[in-house]
């Protein structure tokens, strides 16, 4: 499978959304806090892994 920007985005958004899915069904913590905390560090830490996946696999292909 080839990814592209668009892909790519999509597969982010799902694994982000499931994750704020789970997390607000569980009631683990008050919605205000998962929503207003938890979501935007998800969202910054998956687009620094992205980022840091990304320069990786371009060393790697070539090399």
């Amino acid at each position: 499978m080839e990814f592209d920007g668009t892909k790519t985005a999509v597969a982010f958004l799902v694994v982000i959304a499931l994750a704020v899915g789970g997390l607000l069904a569980a009631q683990m913590m008050a919605m205000s806090t998962v929503l207003m905390m938890v979501a935007p560090s998800m969202i910054v830490f998956g687009l620094l892994m992205l980022v840091l996946g990304v320069k990786h696999g371009e060393y790697r292909a070539t090399r």
